[in-house]
């Protein structure tokens, strides 16, 4: 039985892993954390038979329940911390929130090499999400001119996201940078064009009712191509969560991406 901790427990996204947990025959919910505190994670998701209350001091949690897998998914302004703060506790972090730095990752990446504890970081938990990402670096190699659209709900506190970003960077790993659209055009509203990653243009749309979805847009010679993912509810993400803490405390070092483990 290999015991986790859901730390950002009280967002929607924790309550929904919390739920997972829960049903994961080779999962034990060892504790809930989140800057909101509550009496009982099981109220807050209709388990009567579920009696955890939401710590908020992530630092105690860890050391009272000694899990050896703590998911994350809170915030960019933390992440990096908690992440820290579950290694130096030998605690196998696995990570869904967005909003790390390359040079956060290396530091995360030396630390679990120093802990000796594995660490596992995704940018999107969704299996379709992976194969979008996958399609969309085949189909790099015959179609050079690309933009990405991601759409995200109104909460979404980084752009783009991480699931954007890493697909313009496996993109440029099969193509040369170039520059797209007009050489001369002009942006007469700034950034109206998007952000740009290696010359592929991103952009990023926040809207209530809305998840997580991208497109990946392909321009031809006549044609079109669209590979497009939709993520309709959080459930989606479970899977691959789940998958992420039955195998992190085999790994070595920092994991980075779903791919990787399937």
């Amino acid at each position: 039985m290999i015991k986790v901790m859901v730390n950002g427990a009280h967002g929607r996204m924790g309550l929904t892993v919390v739920g997972a947990v829960l049903d994961e025959p080779e999962l034990e919910l060892a504790g809930a954390v989140d800057a909101i505190g509550a009496d009982d994670v099981g109220e807050l998701i209709g388990r009567k038979d579920v009696n955890i209350p939401i710590e908020t001091a992530l630092d105690r949690a860890l050391e009272t329940h000694q899990p050896d897998v703590m998911i994350d998914f809170t915030q960019p302004a933390v992440v990096f911390d908690n992440v820290m703060t579950a290694l130096a506790h030998k605690v196998s972090p696995v990570v869904g929130t967005t909003g790390l730095s390359d040079e956060a990752l290396e530091k995360i990446r030396a630390e679990a090499v120093k802990q000796a504890t594995p660490a596992f970081i995704a940018p999107n938990f969704a299996l379709g999400a992976v194969l979008m990402m996958k399609f969309a670096t085949e189909a790099a190699k015959y179609f050079p001119d690309v933009e990405i659209i991601e759409l995200h709900h109104d909460k979404k506190l980084d752009a783009p996201s991480g699931t954007a970003a890493l697909t313009a960077k496996m993109i440029n790993t099969v193509r040369a940078e170039h520059r797209q659209g007009h050489p001369n055009e002009v942006e007469k509203i700034d950034r109206v064009r998007g952000g740009e990653s290696g010359g592929i243009r991103l952009h990023s749309v926040r809207l209530p009712g809305f998840v997580a979805h991208q497109e990946v847009i392909f321009g031809g010679l006549g044609q079109t191509l669209t590979i497009r993912h939709d993520s309709i509810n959080r459930e989606s993400f479970m899977p691959g969560v789940m998958l992420a803490c039955k195998k992190v405390r085999s790994l070595t070092g920092l994991t980075v991406g779903l791919d990787k483990i399937l």
